[in-house]
């Protein structure tokens, strides 16, 4: 046998390889996330599939057969064909705080939005629920922020796009995980279908101030540079969004649509000329983003940008009856 086919072969092999290896961990992952199981069985039940597909693999290389592997093809196709029958849903039961599902109205320059979130937390398990109708006339929307909370890791932030109205108000959506009762967020999850999508609307004072001043997290505003015009479009595409999930639920998935990549696809619709970059997925990155392509101010270097832009300090030190939108953009010029 020629070096190139002997070549040929073992590239074939390791190729079969790696997929039966990769196929069998996504498959042992999505039962333990899916199977509507204990998670004793949910772990057993992911163990024999990964146990499996690799004696499969060693039982075929042994054998020198493919009639093992056609076999795992065949069990895949089986766990494809469950996989394909999770579906998103509206109807669970919900955490307090995604309980309800943001929709709107509009009518010329006037957005009515019904479930805008207003509560008043003071520990994550203690707080009061509010829910609010809100109106609002896009004549008088006059800024946009994005804001960035960071609780861990410097790559990774949560993106929200705060709207702000020429008297005093603000109103923040945010793309989030809609958890059900006693569910906690797992970035793992977020990859097999274990959340669905929830766009919030909120007021500043629930959604930062939660972050900062509950969470321990780090907040960052960011004055986006839009002209009226696109302002108007963006919050429109929020509007819309939440409309769309309110008649067809949507998972919600880490890596394709998490909290910026859905922003960025409204965003395109606005403007075709945003290009795509690592930072949209390492969300910590954003502000060196935003920088780049003109969209904050770049007199300044993006270090400056974010010293600047940094609020923590400033929502900790508010009391509850400051005005918390007020004191957060409080900083020296």
């Amino acid at each position: 046998m020629s070096i190139g086919r002997r070549m040929g072969r073992a590239a074939l092999a390791g190729l079969v390889v790696l997929v039966t290896v990769l196929s069998g961990l996504w498959g042992a992952l999505a039962l333990w996330y899916q199977l509507p199981l204990g998670s004793v069985m949910r772990t057993v039940a992911a163990a024999v599939w990964l146990i499996g597909a690799i004696a499969l693999l060693v039982f075929a290389a042994v054998q020198r057969s493919w009639l093992p592997l056609a076999a795992y093809g065949l069990a895949y196709l089986v766990l494809l064909g469950w996989w394909a029958t999770i579906k998103p849903s509206n109807d669970r039961i919900w955490s307090d705080d995604v309980a309800q599902l943001l929709s709107g109205t509009v009518q010329g320059s006037q957005v009515t939005l019904q479930h805008v979130r207003n509560f008043t937390w003071r520990t994550d398990d203690d707080y009061d629920v509010h829910w609010e109708t809100r109106q609002y006339d896009l004549e008088h929307l006059v800024s946009a922020d994005a804001v960035l909370s960071y609780w861990g890791s410097p790559a990774i932030a949560h993106a929200m796009i705060s709207f702000g109205f020429d008297d005093g108000r603000h109103v923040v959506f945010s793309v989030e995980i809609r958890k059900e009762r006693g569910e906690s967020y797992s970035p793992i999850g977020g990859f097999f279908r274990q959340f669905e999508t929830i766009l919030v609307a909120a007021d500043e004072r629930d959604i930062i101030r939660v972050r900062t001043n509950v969470r321990g997290e780090d907040d960052y505003l960011y004055p986006l540079q839009m002209d009226k015009q696109a302002m108007r479009a963006l919050f429109l595409s929020y509007v819309q969004a939440a409309n769309e999930l309110v008649g067809t639920p949507t998972f919600y998935n880490t890596l394709t649509s998490n909290c910026t990549t859905i922003v960025y696809r409204m965003a395109r619709q606005i403007s075709t000329d945003l290009p795509r970059d690592y930072r949209l997925l390492l969300t910590g990155y954003l502000p060196e983003y935003f920088h780049d392509v003109g969209v904050v101010d770049r007199s300044i270097s993006v270090d400056q940008l974010r010293q600047r832009s940094r609020i923590t300090d400033l929502a900790r030190r508010s009391g509850r009856a400051d005005d918390f939108s007020k004191a957060i953009r409080a900083r020296a010029e």
